[in-house]
């Protein structure tokens, strides 16, 4: 991706300078490159797999069923890599220039990559949980020891669940709780890789749009908040971000 003398680009850096906290909200589309599939595109996970599968009511009453698919199509994050989104997030940050990374993600790509503040609004793949007695497991000792269907607890024998938000279940309290102050504290809020369609996630960047931070979308396509946006633009988020950082590293030094 080119960037020109005068883009709109050299503006948000200069706001990302001159701000004491910047927040990123990050969505799929960070890691799409990264060889996961985002959700509601072209390719995205809902076009393979009914997302109705993954309502918490399901999964109550058909626990086996949702473990098989959940291994089917998730596995395969267990041997993603950070991309260069997320690495010049991490940069960012070590900069001093990005408070934290809210992240609808599972993945812990974030982490990977060097972000240490990272608030995960769905969750993560680090643990399981067990539906009956609240043991906390890793996920990676749980799929080693299942053979099919739904692994058990050590514990109690319970059902064990992916300690993932699935559909009809509220967000992490602490997580959103921090998600939130830190809307509010945003000078600026950079919303990347998300069409800002799952509430009550896609409330964060009006928050701070309200509290009177620049917003800034960085999206392939449209975001349903696209019209609150200061600055929207329309790429990969592995060649915007990494371009935006540079443009913040040559003002800063």
């Amino acid at each position: 991706m080119e960037v020109e003398s005068g883009d709109p680009l050299e503006e948000v850096a200069s706001l990302i300078v001159r701000s004491s906290c910047n927040v990123a909200l990050t969505g799929a589309g960070v890691s799409t490159a990264s060889g996961i599939p985002d959700f509601r595109g072209p390719q995205g996970l809902w076009r393979m797999v009914d997302p109705e599968k993954f309502e918490i009511s399901y999964f109550h009453d058909h626990p086996d069923e949702v473990w098989d698919l959940f291994v089917e199509f998730f596995l395969s994050t267990f041997n993603a890599k950070p991309n260069p989104a997320h690495y010049a997030l991490a940069e960012l940050e070590k900069l001093g220039k990005l408070c934290a990374v809210i992240t609808q993600n599972v993945d812990m790509l974030h982490q990977a990559a060097g972000t240490r503040n990272v608030v995960e609004l769905h969750g993560s793949l680090k643990d399981v949980i067990c539906l009956q007695c609240g043991y906390r497991y890793p996920l990676s000792e749980a799929l080693r020891q299942r053979t099919r269907g739904a692994p058990r607890c050590p514990k109690c024998g319970g059902v064990l669940k992916p300690d993932v938000v699935f559909f009809g279940e509220p967000l992490p309290r602490d997580a959103l709780r921090e998600a939130m102050m830190l809307a509010e504290m945003a000078d600026v809020f950079i919303a990347a890789g998300t069409s800002l369609a799952v509430y009550p996630a896609n409330q964060l960047p009006l928050i701070a749009k309200k509290r009177g931070a620049k917003l800034v979308v960085i999206n392939a396509e449209e975001t349903y908040y696209d019209f609150a946006a200061d600055y929207v633009f329309r790429g990969k988020v592995e060649e915007v971000l990494p371009a935006l950082v540079e443009k913040v590293k040559g003002m800063l030094f």
